[in-house]
């Protein structure tokens, strides 16, 4: 199974800030070390016209140049940089080569991604560009290159704060469905709809947590044929999480994983996964709810081969 990674030392961060950018170099060392059957990969930045398939030329220009007005860097929340640039595009680049690879293989992965906060003309909430939404659009070009038919697609977005970006490009989009399991109370304040939402309460545990997954997948199942699944398999309902608010176990979201991709596999759906948020109090915990997703997902991965696409 392939991970694709973005090089993390490139963008570095005013000491004191909030995002925990170290969880990814710890998280592909622990991946080397523990896992050394996964084949990890640096990926190569997304391109602007391949950017351009979801994001406005005005807002490319200026992350690229570093002109956007302070109110919009501050959205975002990183400082502009060189390296917030070249992450940001490395980021996106290594979904696409996820999607890509998934649908020959059955299951791919982004060490990073999901940045879902991020719109077409607009950062936000650490999301510079909305990697699964270009990926997404890339794959249904390169599909209808070779088929009669639109590439559909679905967005499974389990991270703990709504998809509102995603949501947002693909409002009225009948070739992408978007699902977004997400605390209630928590951000984005001001929510989009996305074609499913589930919305949990604060200290949302495992059992009730599982029971609303099941049944949005089983609403899912009823309402579209997907090709393609983009899971955002965030870390952050984490009881641990510093940002989560809700109440899920190590072992409640290795359960979460095995749902998802057990649903997807038995449809023979191929999965490209992104990581998408992690705010542990203690960054080994977000790092490990990560190594939890990978193991379930080199599982998948495994069972895919038996029974290629």
């Amino acid at each position: 199974m392939k991970l694709f990674y973005a090089a993390t030392q490139i963008q570095t961060l005013p000491p004191g800030h909030r995002f925990p950018m170290g969880k990814y170099e710890l998280l592909r060392q622990r991946l080397a070390a523990d896992m050394p059957q996964l084949g990890l990969l640096l990926a190569e930045p997304a391109s602007e016209g391949e950017l351009a398939l979801v994001h406005t030329p005005i807002y490319i220009e200026a992350v690229f140049k570093g002109n956007l007005p302070p109110l919009a860097q501050r959205e975002i929340g990183f400082p502009w940089s060189e390296g917030m640039v070249e992450r940001a595009r490395r980021s996106v680049g290594a979904t696409i080569s996820a999607a890509r690879l998934a649908l020959k293989e059955g299951v791919a992965a982004n060490l990073a991604g999901g940045t879902h906060h991020a719109y077409a003309d607009k950062g936000g909430g650490f999301c510079v560009f909305n990697d699964v939404a270009v990926a997404a659009r890339l794959m249904q070009a390169e599909w209808g290159r070779q088929q009669r038919r639109a590439l559909q697609v679905a967005v499974i977005d389990l991270d703990v704060h709504q998809g509102n970006g995603t949501a947002h490009i693909f409002r009225d989009d009948p070739t992408v469905f978007t699902l977004s399991l997400h605390g209630a109370k928590n951000f984005p304040f001001r929510k989009e709809a996305s074609d499913m939402d589930v919305e949990l309460p604060d200290g949302c545990s495992d059992a009730p947590y599982l029971e609303a997954l099941n049944h949005a997948l089983q609403q899912l199942q009823d309402r579209c044929a997907p090709d393609l699944v983009f899971y955002l398999a965030g870390a952050d309902p984490h009881e641990g999480d510093r940002l989560g608010r809700l109440g899920l176990s190590f072992e409640g979201l290795q359960a979460r994983d095995r749902c998802v991709l057990a649903w997807a596999r038995d449809r023979r759906i191929p999965v490209a996964m992104a990581m998408a948020g992690g705010y542990g109090k203690q960054i080994e915990d977000t790092v490990q709810v990560q190594m939890n997703s990978f193991a379930q997902a080199f599982s998948s991965w495994q069972d895919w081969q038996n029974q290629p696409l």
